[in-house]
Formats: C-alpha cells, sequence, structure tokens
C-alpha cells in the first residue's frame, strides 16, 4: 500500500511540474510575440530625425534614409557574408555553401560528389593504394545514387533532355520547366506505354512554348532520339492530361533569331513583324506554320527594304522549304496591297 502512496504522489508531482513547465513557456512566447510586436511597430513609425522620411532602407547591417542619405542607425545585424568579392571567381572561391536545388536533377543536386583530381586537400598527388580506393568510392557513389529503376529512368530523362536542351541553346529557366513537366507527368503515371525519350523531348518542347522560347517541332525533332511525329503525339496527349495552357506559337517570335542569322537590319525586322501584324489581322495565319509565315516575311521585309535575300538562304535558315516561302509571300504581298 505504501508503494502504491508513494507512485501516486510522485505521479502527483510530476504533473504539477509538467504543468509548471508548460505555463512557463507559454508566457515566455508570449513575451517574445509583444517584443516582436514593438519592434515592428517602432520600425514602421520610425522617421528620418532629418528630413522626416519614412523611405529607409536597410543597407550592410545600417538603416539609411533613402532621400538625403542619413544613417539612422548602424547596429542591426548584417546577415550577409562577412567576405567581399568583386567578380564570380572570387565569389566562387570564397563561398562555403554549396549550389542551390534544381529540379533538372533527379536527386535535386542533394548529393555528394567525389572530386575525379587525385589530389588532397593540399593538393599534393596521392599514393597508388589511395587512387584505387578512390576509384572505387567513385564507382560505389554513382552506384547508389540511384535507388530503384525508376529513380535511374528519372536520371536518364532528365540527361536526355539537358543534352537537348545544351544542343538547342535554350536558357536554364527552361531547364527547370521542362523538368517540372517531365516530373508531373512521372507522378501521373503518364510515361507508361510510351518512350522515356520521347516523354522527355515532348515536355523539352512544352516548355520552350510555355517560357516564350521560339524553337520548331523540326528543329526539336532533329536533336532527339524520336521521330517527330511520336514528339507531337506524345506532346499533345501530356499537355492535354496535365492542362498545360499553351498558347499559339506567334511567327514574331521567330523574326529576330532568323533575322540575326541571315544578318538583316533591325529596320527588316520591324517591317516583317509589320507584315506578320497586318495578315493575322486578315486571318491568314490560322492553320499556317509559324515558322514558314516569319521566313516568308521576312523575304517580303527584305526585299521591301532593299536588303535581297534569296528564297534558298531564307529557307535553309528556318528549316522550311522554298514552295512554302513563296505561297505565303503571295498571301501577305496580297494582304499588304503591294
Amino acid at each position: 500500500m505504501s508503494h502504491v502512496i508513494v507512485r501516486q504522489t510522485v505521479k502527483h508531482g510530476t504533473s504539477e511540474l509538467f504543468s509548471m513547465t508548460d505555463s512557463f513557456r507559454g508566457r515566455q512566447r508570449e513575451r517574445e510575440r509583444e517584443r516582436e510586436t514593438d519592434t515592428e511597430s517602432e520600425r514602421g513609425e520610425q522617421t528620418c530625425p532629418e528630413c522626416n522620411s519614412d523611405r529607409l532602407v536597410h543597407s550592410e547591417g545600417e538603416l539609411v534614409c533613402d532621400d538625403c542619405g542619413l544613417v539612422v542607425d548602424e547596429s542591426n545585424i548584417d546577415r550577409g557574408p562577412e567576405w567581399r568579392a568583386f567578380n564570380h571567381s572570387e565569389r566562387q572561391s570564397k563561398s562555403r555553401v554549396g549550389a542551390p536545388t534544381t529540379k533538372t536533377m533527379h536527386d535535386k543536386g542533394l548529393t555528394t560528389t567525389i572530386d575525379w583530381q587525385n589530389k588532397d586537400a593540399y593538393g599534393r598527388s596521392l599514393s597508388s593504394e589511395k587512387r584505387s580506393q578512390m576509384h572505387r568510392l567513385r564507382k560505389w557513389q554513382e552506384r547508389i545514387r540511384t535507388k530503384d529503376a525508376g529513380e535511374r529512368n528519372l536520371q536518364f530523362a532528365l540527361s536526355e533532355m539537358d543534352r537537348m536542351a545544351s544542343a538547342l541553346g535554350v536558357p536554364d529557366s527552361v531547364r527547370e520547366v521542362a523538368s517540372v513537366i517531365y516530373r508531373r507527368a512521372l507522378n501521373e503515371d503518364l510515361i507508361r506505354g510510351r518512350s522515356i525519350e520521347g516523354v522527355a523531348t515532348s515536355a523539352l518542347y512544352a516548355a520552350c512554348r510555355q517560357e516564350g522560347i521560339p524553337r520548331s517541332l523540326d528543329e526539336v525533332a532533329e536533336v532527339s532520339r524520336v521521330s517527330q511525329k511520336e514528339i507531337g503525339r506524345t506532346y499533345r496527349y501530356v499537355s492535354q492530361e496535365l492542362g498545360l495552357e499553351l498558347k499559339p506559337v506567334d511567327p514574331k517570335q521567330f523574326v529576330p533569331r532568323f533575322a540575326s542569322e541571315l544578318e538583316l537590319s533591325k529596320e527588316v525586322q520591324s517591317k516583317a513583324n509589320e507584315i506578320i501584324d497586318v495578315s493575322a489581322e486578315k486571318g491568314l495565319l490560322s492553320g499556317k506554320s509559324p515558322t514558314g509565315f516569319a521566313a516568308a516575311a521576312i523575304y517580303a521585309a527584305s526585299l521591301l527594304c532593299n536588303e535581297k535575300k534569296t528564297q534558298r538562304e531564307v529557307a535553309d535558315v528556318a528549316q522550311v522549304t522554298e514552295v512554302t516561302i513563296r505561297n505565303r509571300y503571295q498571301e501577305q504581298i496580297e494582304a499588304m496591297g503591294l
């Protein structure tokens, strides 16, 4: 009986101790909230004592008036790095953090990489025994980065998209969007029954259209390992299933690139854009290839601006046939009333 009474007393004392601790923590949190609220209100009401302006900005640990330049407070905490760098190489050498996470890698960049150089931290060469050991470590590191077949397929698809994006010369933002689209298709189980290369290529083409980077289906098919027909079919299926809201391609997006490759002036580009606008207002753009329409407009503008280019030259740059340029050219000339 005495043991039971002691145990109950201990339990009762422990519960009281826990309740006292919880109440103490609750009061401490309330004080911190009140302190933060007072600090925010003080910052919101703070003005410059020199010009009474409320445009105060934080710059390198100081609170500075944006109107007169007076340093109002210099005791703020600077949350930036303690070092200074004036170019990219200095920034890279002094930085002690890794690269940001990215969707273009199957593990989002959160992995360990063993350097290929057989040198230690002091730059000295490793012994033959250490070199063979590092070779084995690199090999196993590559193997354990992917735990199953799904991750291996994702790694292959992302590397394939990176290869095609480099060949097309598209920026990193397009690669990120393409990786997100492919991951969405993978989560929705849209890859089952289709080739990985086909879905990866269609995701890259959709990303180019979504980001406003003009790349035609023919250009994407040239750097891909699948046919243009399969790319188009997979692209339509993926965009419909994922609900991608993609606008029709504007031929004016191709004008700067085509004109640059043909070494034409800004005047020709402006004239070509004017021809496209007038033709589109009269309904001639519907059902036509945007690359062929842009190529015909550039050909017509080069003739009007006395910077003549042959149909063969324009067709080679735009990757269309001369017949397409002639047909679109006749329609555009009639629309312009020339």
